[in-house]
């Protein structure tokens, strides 16, 4: 009786994952690498173009970090927030 209570257990549990809700990813295209960013140049900022979604067709800005190329698809949590665009300039050439 006992085996029988575990077994309806994991059943329900394997369903369920556990209570957590996966927000669905949209994919991204990188259409241009536009440069690094970061204190110490850890984050890539590129162009993408949303694939899937709401905002389908759209090409926004997004720091990505780690390895990255052009062609390459992002599964991005949300496309309404863009990444501030790099400052060419420098801090120091005012």
């Amino acid at each position: 009786m006992a085996e029988q209570k575990k077994r309806g257990k994991q059943d329900s549990s394997s369903e369920n994952k556990g209570g957590v809700n996966f927000s669905p990813a949209i994919p991204a295209s990188v259409e241009e690498i536009v440069g690094r960013t970061g204190t110490r140049g850890e984050a890539i900022q590129v162009r993408c173009k949303i694939l899937d979604g709401r905002d389908k067709n759209k090409i926004i800005r997004r720091n990505v970090k780690g390895p990255v190329q052009k062609g390459d698809i992002l599964m991005l949590r949300e496309t309404e927030i863009e990444a501030r665009p790099l400052n060419k300039a420098g801090r120091g050439n005012n």
